[in-house]
């Protein structure tokens, strides 16, 4: 019989081979598991602020059919600018991040001649890059 296994000096090394590759998968694995773990924190985020923002249109809308329902005041209290709108937008300035009055963050309403409310909320996620496109949220409501 011929011996065909390859002498114990020509063998040697390949155990610490196979412990650096499975050390290699090992660590791609775990890496794999951070990006997911920080991608699922992200979007978490993301949803938090689309429910507040739903919310908040929710809030002024809900408003807008308890109050004096006539198109003129309507749009006299709660278009962009109004009374109700100033008092609503301090609690959206401090419930959703990056928003700020006279910029492109700011909420807008308006309320055309048929009593269709348009609410629309822009919020800036905090750590985002400067000068990237804001998030929103439109909420469409007719108020009779």
């Amino acid at each position: 019989m011929i011996n065909q296994t390859k002498p114990l000096s020509q063998q040697s090394g390949v155990v610490l081979l196979e412990a650096l590759l499975a050390i290699l998968v090992f660590s791609f694995g775990v890496l794999a598991l951070v990006g997911l773990q920080a991608t699922a924190i992200k979007q978490s985020t993301d949803a938090r602020y689309r429910s507040e923002a739903s919310l908040l249109a929710n809030d002024i809308i809900s408003q807008m059919w308890v109050s004096d329902r006539t198109t003129t005041t309507l749009q006299t209290n709660f278009n962009t600018g109004g009374a109700s709108y100033n008092t609503w937008f301090n609690r959206v300035s401090t419930t959703l991040p990056g928003v700020v009055a006279n910029t492109a963050t700011a909420p807008t309403i308006s309320i055309d001649a048929q009593g269709i409310a348009t609410v629309t909320l822009f919020w800036n996620a905090p750590n985002e890059r400067v000068g990237s496109t804001p998030h929103n949220f439109v909420a469409i409501a007719q108020i009779r």
